[in-house]
């Protein structure tokens, strides 16, 4: 009884996004958000209800009716599922409500409100799905309607060139990752005669597993972010609104982690060299996009390339995990899947955190280069706590809560070194360094964007002077940070639940007290991390009470012994980072626009110095081959030709085609 019950609130779920999208179109555009917000919190607090249920208690099987092809289709709710679930609507909920705030300094029409509200409802949908559905067809299907919706949510700006491109692009490379995904499930179909995942099991039960993974893991590794493809992530985030972006960073990409860790369930064999891979894969992935993120001044790219850099982070957990199975070391397996499991959760609090808090700066300021501001924490007191939280979160610095997952992956890569292999241990030792090198370059990224958005003086001035943000979209990041200090202080609560995922995602059981352990140890930092903070806020408080009486002369910020005669001589976020620039610049290309000096030019003329990065992988692997199809293309530009003659022509070329065809059998 209680199963028809959950499978009633699914089919009300699908019930109340069709109703939705018909209220939308057919009622009074004011009545939109009413309707919008009502289907999002509905659907919310429904699957996420169910969820929860899976995940304390067991998990939900239910079918319902997919199309003639693909006939009843089994849903399942496992605790894996659940997980994803709760991430996607709590992200989705936030995301939402910023939103409403974020998009009132858009002067649009109804129209485009309506499509941009529709579109949303459609993508939390899907995403859902894509989480429970167990048939390879219906996936696919659902799977589309998440890349398509999500594109449209992208072209919020279309009229943009710059935005129409983004979205362009990743669509294009959403499209080159289902490819990849139908192959799989194609294979799997022709070898069983199923779409079911439980061929993937039957398939990986009597045959080599690491090819068909590897075609898996490239489909979602797409979708993920890992290099080499990564590259619509640094296109369609600046593009989209701060809201999707959040959302986007937060959730979507972890959809393609869900899909690997979907795979990695039906794994039978080849566990170590998988695991291998996966580490090698995302410990250049995470160097790689720290390493770009630090060296770019647009905030909104900054934060995409740091995406890349925290899925790398995640890999490296799966990957332990992986070689954990492989080495019949329960503690590698938790803590490596633990770690990649946590950090899923607060990757999407905090790096959500910081994009609502770029959106903003740019709502206020009205540009994502930080070359151009400066001096916010004086007007945008509140927003600069919060992306300065975000920051220390997102850098893995105790007391929040990106130390704690990033410190688990650790103690799994420490946990390998122990391994009796010496290429494991090379390659365990060389990740402990890698990672190592990822951190650091992640405070160095946030120190500079921190200084440059809001410390020191405004580096030029603005339209309209910035002011802080309304209350609509601080509560929700209030409400994000309040969670992350509760994965911070109270890690055990959620290590308990992925404990029970774990024991139930593979035969190698053990006692998930591995988990529990490691995060009293971490809660702990975190509190003393926190006595620190507190024992500075004191002396502070009682400096301030004592000078509280006395005069004080206040004078300009960052004068350094002298006042600057102008403000854009500050050291600036190019500055910043252009040593690490030099030092990385066979993977950092960096194009300038600056005539040299001549030989004697004493007194030389004004000059100007334009420089911007390009993405490695874009301009020596994506770029020579898209100019090759274009060029390859141009041969046939001849056939549109703008004649009506011709295209005539073409009409009845193909009727007398198919009449011969037909004539001689070929083609019945």
């Amino acid at each position: 009884m209680e199963i028809l019950f959950d499978a009633a609130i699914l089919n009300g779920t699908i019930l109340i996004t069709l109703l939705s999208f018909v209220l939308i179109l057919a009622l009074p555009r004011r009545l939109g958000f009413s309707i919008t917000m009502l289907a999002v919190l509905c659907n919310s607090l429904s699957t996420s209800w169910i969820a929860i249920h899976a995940l304390i208690y067991q998990p939900l099987e239910f079918t319902i009716r997919f199309g003639n092809f693909a006939g009843e289709v089994l849903l399942k709710i496992d605790g894996l599922a659940a997980w994803f679930i709760l991430i996607i609507n709590f992200t989705i909920l936030t995301g939402f409500f910023y939103g409403l705030g974020y998009l009132k300094s858009y002067a649009l029409s109804g129209s485009k409100f309506s499509l941009h509200r529709i579109m949303f409802l459609f993508f939390h949908l899907s995403m859902l799905f894509v989480c429970m559905i167990q048939n390879g067809f219906a996936f696919l299907v659902v799977w589309e309607i998440m890349s398509l919706s999500s594109m449209m949510l992208v072209l919020f700006e279309h009229e943009n060139p710059g935005t129409f491109k983004a979205a362009l692009n990743y669509f294009v490379q959403m499209h080159i990752g289902i490819t990849f995904l139908t192959l799989g499930f194609i294979w799997v179909y022709h070898q069983t005669g199923s779409f079911s995942f439980e061929a993937i099991n039957t398939y990986f039960l009597s045959n080599q597993n690491l090819w068909l993974f590897l075609l898996f893991f490239t489909g979602f590794g797409i979708k993920a972010g890992f290099i080499p493809f990564h590259s619509w992530l640094p296109h369609a985030h600046p593009a989209a609104p701060a809201h999707i972006s959040g959302i986007m960073s937060g959730v979507i990409v972890k959809l393609g982690i869900y899909g690997i860790l979907r795979m990695v369930t039906f794994l039978k064999s080849d566990f170590l060299l998988l695991g291998e891979i996966v580490i090698t894969l995302s410990i250049f992935s995470g160097i790689y996009g720290i390493l770009n993120a630090s060296i770019h001044r647009d905030f909104k790219r900054m934060l995409a390339y740091c995406t890349i850099e925290n899925i790398g982070i995640i890999g490296i957990g799966i990957g332990i995990g992986l070689m954990g199975i492989g080495n019949n070391s329960p503690m590698m397996y938790y803590l490596g899947f633990g770690g990649a499991l946590l950090h899923v959760l607060n990757h999407s609090l905090f790096k959500s955190l910081l994009f609502y808090s770029a959106g903003s700066v740019y709502q206020q300021c009205h540009t994502k280069n930080m070359e151009n501001l400066g001096g916010l924490i004086k007007s945008m007191p509140k927003t600069a706590v919060i992306f300065l939280i975000g920051g220390v979160a997102i850098s893995g610095l105790p007391p929040f809560n990106g130390f704690v997952s990033e410190f688990i992956i650790y103690k799994g890569l420490i946990e390998g070194v122990h391994s009796a292999s010496i290429s494991q241990i090379i390659l365990f030792v060389l990740s402990l360094a890698g990672l190592s090198l990822v951190g650091g370059l992640s405070v160095l990224t946030f120190t500079k964007a921190f200084g440059t958005i809001f410390l020191g003086q405004p580096r030029t001035k603005l339209t309209h002077k910035p002011a802080e943000v309304s209350l609509l979209m601080l509560v929700p990041q209030y409400l994000i940070i309040t969670v992350m200090v509760s994965v911070a202080f109270f890690p055990q609560v959620y290590m308990i639940f992925i404990g029970n995922i774990l024991s139930l995602m593979n035969p190698l059981r053990s006692a998930p007290d591995i988990l529990t352990g490691i995060a009293k140890t971490t809660s702990l930092v975190s509190l003393y991390s926190l006595l620190l903070t507190g024992i500075i806020v004191v002396v502070w408080m009682l400096r301030s009470l004592v000078l509280k009486n006395r005069s004080a002369r206040i004078g300009a910020t960052w004068g350094c012994g002298y006042i600057a005669p102008n403000s854009r001589q500050q050291y600036t976020a190019k500055s910043f980072s252009k040593p690490l620039g030099k030092i990385f610049n066979t993977v950092l290309i960096e194009n300038k626009q600056f005539e040299e000096l001549n030989h004697g030019e004493i007194f030389p003329a004004k000059k100007s110095y334009i420089s911007h990065y390009q993405d490695f992988f874009e301009h020596f692997l994506i770029k020579p081959i898209t100019d090759r199809l274009v060029f390859s293309a141009n041969y046939f530009s001849f056939v549109q030709n703008g004649r009506i003659q011709s295209y005539v022509l073409y009409g009845i070329v193909f009727i007398l085609a198919m009449v011969f065809l037909t004539i001689f059998n070929i083609v019945v």
